[in-house]
């Protein structure tokens, strides 16, 4: 009993995570976004400001916000919370409080289609988030502005799939002005989002491993994070059952800390010896599983 707990923790999580920061019912019901005290704050995940519910804000979001002002070039707040979400958990943020993960890990689980972890080219495709956090989150706002020097969000504008999901979708839907609005830029969004949705029903979490800025950030602190993976290296066997497990397709026993790694725990339950323990803040919690 206690390990079907276990094993079912992280998708409570994700669920009661995703309803509470985007719990605003009224929103959904008349179409409008909350806009309360509570706004103003960030999120850890990829969660649109302008979904009707969303009681926080995006940390991709609040910094091109920023960057793209003509009368601020650098956001203390947005750095400094992604600094220190980073800090603590690196990708934990991807695998248990990004509510577009949570979608994603959803449709992977719908019998469609023989599942696969990777798409072809995987290896390459793997680095195309890192282009699109230093083009489309940092450079273009800054660089391509109009004649009042403002810039534009290009990620939300014309990438981000989890606004046209929560945000874009609902909107249109609930209110009439929006409906009479709509133009090429909604479906050209529209089409990211059917496409990542038919991606996600045959491999596991295909906006997350090629283009998900926010979890290009959350990388580079995967290895130095306080909570993070040790291998025991007496205990462990190069058995390969972790990769194997790992729908994220990382060889736990080389890289316990790999950039991609996003903590959902798959490879500590599957190790055989217990090799694989977490680190939190210096100390080391071993793999238990009761039966």
């Amino acid at each position: 009993m206690i390990k079907v707990i276990k094993n079912r923790m992280r998708l409570w999580v994700q669920i009661v995570f995703t309803a509470v920061t985007n719990g605003y019912l009224l929103g959904f019901l008349r179409g409008r976004i909350y806009t309360g005290p509570t706004k103003a704050a960030c999120v850890p995940g990829l969660n649109c400001y302008s979904c009707p519910g969303a009681l926080g804000s995006c940390p991709i979001g609040s910094l091109q916000a920023v960057l793209g002002s003509r009368d601020y070039k650098f956001s203390f707040y947005a750095v400094g919370f992604l600094l220190f979400f980073g800090s603590l958990f690196g990708r934990f943020v991807c695998g248990w409080l990004c509510p577009f993960g949570l979608v994603q890990d959803l449709l992977y689980k719908i019998p469609l289609f023989k599942k696969r972890k990777n798409l072809p080219g995987h290896k390459v495709l793997i680095w195309a988030k890192y282009v699109i956090l230093v083009l489309f989150v940092i450079l273009l706002p800054l660089l391509v502005v109009d004649f009042t020097g403002q810039g534009a969000p290009w990620f939300c504008k014309y990438i981000c799939p989890s606004g046209t999901l929560a945000a874009g979708i609902p909107l249109v839907l609930l209110n009439e002005n929006l409906k009479l609005a709509v133009g090429n830029l909604f479906f050209w969004k529209a089409a990211i989002l059917i496409v990542l949705i038919i991606l996600a029903l045959w491999v596991y979490r295909p906006f997350c491993k090629y283009l998900c800025p926010l979890g290009a950030i959350y990388s580079f602190f995967n290895p130095v994070a306080l909570y993070r993976y040790q291998i025991d290296e007496s205990a462990c066997t190069k058995c390969g059952k972790c990769k194997k497990a790992c729908k994220m397709d990382i060889k736990v026993w080389e890289k316990p800390n790999s950039l991609e790694c996003i903590r959902c725990g798959d490879c500590v339950r599957a190790c055989p010896t217990q090799a694989i323990s977490r680190k939190k803040g210096g100390c080391h919690e071993k793999n238990r599983e009761a039966d």
